[in-house]
């Protein structure tokens, strides 16, 4: 297997983030570990992402409840803005999230 990472192609490469979204914030690992993406197909090293442990899961889920009792009081209308530019976002972006 090759240990030299691919090049991707994107068009915006600051999507490509090796790191998990929680709280608003991009993380890493508390211990800095982290674990391999591979490309199927030829074996190509594409990146690498935080190997989360118990601890940054339990604040990923404590982070989560907290923000639900915003969300639920949102009004359909409301949520539907936030999941239209999310769905704007992701269609504008579709050739780089599909790599």
């Amino acid at each position: 297997m090759s240990t030299v990472q691919e090049t991707l192609a994107l068009k915006d490469p600051s999507l490509f983030r090796q790191q998990a979204y929680v709280n608003g914030e991009w993380q890493g690992a508390t211990n800095g570990e982290t674990f391999e993406v591979r490309n199927p197909a030829t074996g190509g090293l594409l990146g690498t992402v935080p190997l989360m442990g118990t601890a940054e899961t339990r604040h990923a889920i404590e982070a989560a409840n907290a923000a639900w009792p915003a969300w639920r009081k949102k009004t359909a209308k409301e949520r539907a803005v936030v999941l239209r530019k999310w769905h704007d976002l992701m269609m504008e972006n579709a050739d780089d999230l599909a790599l």
